[in-house]
């Protein structure tokens, strides 16, 4: 009998990545990969930190797992478990625990599933996180998330990145431009390209800070890579997002008009004290750029609210900023206190239920946004991607520009490229549409 594996992912696109490549090579070993709700021999939960919440959540999924098998082993990896691998060690059901770098080489640690009274802790320190290993994820056949860079050397306050995942360091552009090509010969149409801080690619294992390539290079190359059909930009920092990589998305072959912008704060002043690498003119300066070269461009802004020192009058600021740019919606973080960060560190706190009520604001602020974005945007012909899941009798599919559409399931459409004419947005919030012309079948 084939021993079961299940895999329970938090956080970000990057983990997404890296679980999966895991998850690859466990099966490799001659596991059989099973839903996280089912029965398995072993449990494997890839961990988060940017959050508190996400700390929260992993104590809950240790206990779904103990739920469905009381005797199976339970592995813990990722951000969280190079942050407080004793802490997790020490959580009621968890045998294993591994840090940033001993992740990778799970399977030399689960020829015995046999319980452990304590959790074993296998976690470096994180100056020894300087190599890189690659990663892509394939959660069904319409997308992969393809890692081209980790760790970050920015010192950003409130961030505990850095000490979870190390030193920036990046993928070879040959290995990049492989992996791409695996992904596509899998059918795959779309890739989206994720890291800590992409726009840092070209950095070198082993603390070696000279640029082998540029992002705007990664990104020429990867536009040339034959069977892909787009090829989507994760988040990057605003300073990183140089004018010739956006004029260059303006007219490529495969990129789609789609930027995700981290701003955190519409006042400079705060900003200053997050220790950011910009101020809002240039922030306002990338998204005009955008919007120059592609007026139906959707940009995302990520921001944090509650902030030490954040008073009333820089909560307005920002709200004031970011209700005067051209962005199509928010990710709104709560600020939460984070061990060994300079932030966490300030008495001049904001109190929660401020915190709160300025999320709040903000998170209104971001629906109103989507909506005349998405309104903009009738009685336009757009290419659909349509996805894999049947979600309550629906199938959901994005346009390069990232609208959601829905329409009643079928089958037949997933993984399929449509052309379509926007008609209207539902009560819901999704655009419903014409179907004008089908594209491609997969």
């Amino acid at each position: 009998m084939k021993k079961k594996v299940a895999f329970y992912t938090l956080g970000c696109k990057l983990n997404f990545s890296e679980t999966s490549t895991i998850a690859r090579e466990v099966q490799k070993e001659g596991f059989e990969r099973v839903d996280f709700s089912q029965k398995a021999d072993l449990y494997v939960i890839n961990t988060c930190s940017v959050t508190e919440n996400a700390d929260k959540r992993f104590k809950s999924i240790v206990k779904q797992a103990q739920k469905v098998n009381p005797e199976a082993f339970i592995a813990a990896m990722g951000c969280y478990a190079q942050l407080q691998p004793a802490e997790l060690a020490a959580v009621d059901g968890v045998d294993l625990v591994l840090g940033a770098t001993e992740k990778f080489k799970l399977n030399q640690y689960i020829n015995d599933l046999s319980k452990n009274d304590q959790g074993e802790v296998h976690s470096c320190e994180i100056e020894d996180a300087d190599f890189y290993v690659g990663s892509y994820s394939i959660g069904d056949r319409t997308r992969a998330f393809l890692k081209v860079q980790d760790g970050c050397d920015y010192k950003c306050t409130y961030c505990t990145i850095p000490l979870a995942r190390g030193i920036s360091r990046s993928d070879t552009l040959a290995n990049v431009l492989a992996k791409a090509g695996e992904i596509a010969s899998k059918g795959i149409k779309e890739i989206v390209l994720t890291g800590v801080n992409i726009g840092d690619y070209g950095k070198g294992e082993f603390g070696n800070k000279k640029h082998e390539n540029t992002f705007f290079e990664l990104v020429q190359a990867l536009d040339k890579v034959p069977g892909i059909e787009r090829l989507r930009i994760s988040s990057i920092e605003p300073n990183l997002l140089q004018e010739e990589t956006i004029r260059f998305v303006a007219n490529s072959n495969s990129f789609v008009p789609h930027f995700h912008i981290p701003l955190q704060s519409g006042s400079d002043e705060i900003l200053k004290l997050m220790r950011r690498r910009y101020l809002t003119d240039l922030y306002r300066d990338r998204v005009a750029i955008i919007k120059k070269a592609m007026p139906h461009a959707c940009i995302g802004v990520d921001v944090i609210v509650g902030f030490p020192g954040e008073t009333e009058a820089h909560f307005l600021e920002t709200y004031e900023f970011i209700n005067s740019l051209d962005i199509s919606y928010l990710h709104v973080f709560t600020y939460s206190e984070r061990k060994n960060t300079l932030a966490a560190e300030s008495l001049d706190v904001v109190p929660l239920p401020v915190r709160k009520k300025r999320s709040k604001m903000l998170r209104v602020l971001s629906a109103k946004k989507r909506r005349v974005f998405y309104e903009s945007q009738l009685g336009t012909v757009q290419k659909v991607l349509f996805e894999a899941e049947n979600k309550e009798g629906y199938i959901h599919g994005f346009t390069e520009n990232y609208i959601k559409v829905r329409m009643p399931w079928n089958p037949e459409l997933v993984n399929t490229i449509h052309n379509v004419k926007l008609t209207e947005i539902d009560e819901e919030g999704f655009g419903r549409f014409q179907v004008l012309e089908l594209v491609e079948v997969g």
